[in-house]
């Protein structure tokens, strides 16, 4: 998925833009309208974030340009304007959703992969890792037949890993989508929470499904599928 970010506050954009790259999302910033409006119209994009007060030309006009020409991705407005009538102007111009300054980044990229899954497959309803098993509706997880009972933030730590597995998620964006928290270098929740789940869905078994890259962070796969 490939996402354009128009954001003109220099530190809102930096954000922004390391969080979605380090969601796994081909990402591209402008930081003016004009730019943001000419990236649009020319890139392949499959979703614009989009704020309202840009200079050059604001994102009421990038978004009435967008829509003029016949494109038709998803964007999503960021701004602090929380004005009932800014929320109407906007989703009236065709804006798919609206979100509000200051924000939860795992609010903004919840709504991002809600959007990337309109007229997409069904949403899954088991995740499974070798012997693994997580059922999401009742909320239960198994390995080798076993029952494993598991806190509200084992579980939400767990379904990020077996959602994303295979790949190598960095401490800071766990802390993000599981604790609602910016990263902090002197904190170790995530290491401490990693620590715990290990302990139940691994020690127990094996192979062992969940490792640390020293020095990147953490990855669930099953070793006996690549061998």
């Amino acid at each position: 998925m490939r996402i354009l970010i128009v954001e003109d506050e220099p530190k809102t954009g930096d954000y922004l833009l390391q969080g979605m790259i380090e969601a796994g999302f081909v990402t591209d910033l402008a930081r003016n309208g004009p730019d943001g409006l000419h990236m649009a119209l020319e890139g392949e994009y499959d979703l614009v974030i989009l704020d309202v007060m840009l200079p050059g030309m604001n994102g009421w006009k990038v978004l009435e340009s967008i829509r003029a020409s016949g494109r038709d991705m998803p964007v999503l407005f960021l701004t602090a304007r929380d004005q009932v009538e800014d929320r109407v102007q906007g989703l009236e111009l065709g804006a798919d959703d609206y979100l509000i300054k200051p924000f939860a980044f795992s609010e903004l990229l919840a709504r991002v992969r809600a959007l990337s899954r309109r007229n997409k497959a069904p949403v899954v309803e088991i995740l499974k890792a070798g012997d693994l098993e997580m059922d999401l509706l009742r909320r239960r997880v198994h390995r080798a037949g076993q029952r494993i009972t598991l806190t509200p933030k084992e579980f939400a730590l767990l379904e990020l890993l077996l959602r994303r597995q295979e790949e190598i998620l960095p401490r800071s964006l766990i802390a993000s989508l599981v604790w609602d928290m910016n990263f902090d270098s002197d904190t170790n929740v995530v290491e401490v929470a990693v620590r715990r789940l290990r302990a139940k869905v691994d020690d127990p078994f094996s192979p062992r499904l969940i490792r640390n890259v020293r020095g990147m962070g953490y990855v669930l796969e099953d070793p006996d599928t690549n061998q």
